[in-house]
């Protein structure tokens, strides 16, 4: 940029003051950015999926999906029922009977959730059919080993 003769020193030394940011607020705007992108990433990592860790919920969403018909549980229908990531155990259980089914070997057993040994665990009220025209109230639960 070329400098005209009418420009006093003065001039030049104003545009420079005007243009200047103080360091005080410069550090404050610097440290609210750098707040804001790690707050960011704590709540990203806090909503991403565990993949390691295996989720009942969606599991046992499936598998009712899997063994209703017409809104009611089917239990033979549990036999059908195949695709274990984990070792999972899923459980019936309606007017004193009850049935299961495992995958594999390593599979939770139903009654040992509290040892430990088991990651996750969710059952849920569901309505079965016990005999041809006979439905009652049970649960359906199911039960994944880390």
């Amino acid at each position: 940029m070329s400098r005209s003769s009418g420009e006093s020193s003065d001039d030049r030394d104003a545009a420079a003051d005007r243009a200047a940011v103080e360091p005080l607020a410069a550090l404050v705007a610097v440290l609210a950015v750098g707040a804001a992108l790690g707050l960011y990433t704590v709540a990203l990592d806090g909503a991403t999926v565990d993949r390691e860790r295996p989720a009942a919920e969606p599991t046992l969403d499936r598998i009712e999906r899997e063994i209703t018909v017409g809104g009611v549980v089917e239990p033979d229908r549990l036999r059908d029922v195949e695709g274990f990531r984990s070792a999972t155990t899923v459980t019936v259980i309606a007017d004193g009977a009850t049935w299961r089914i495992e995958s594999g070997t390593s599979a939770p057993e139903p009654a040992a959730v509290g040892d430990g040994s088991a990651a996750a665990v969710a059952e849920r009220a569901v309505t079965v059919r016990v005999a041809p025209g006979r439905n009652v109230r049970g649960t359906l639960r199911v039960v994944i080993r880390r």
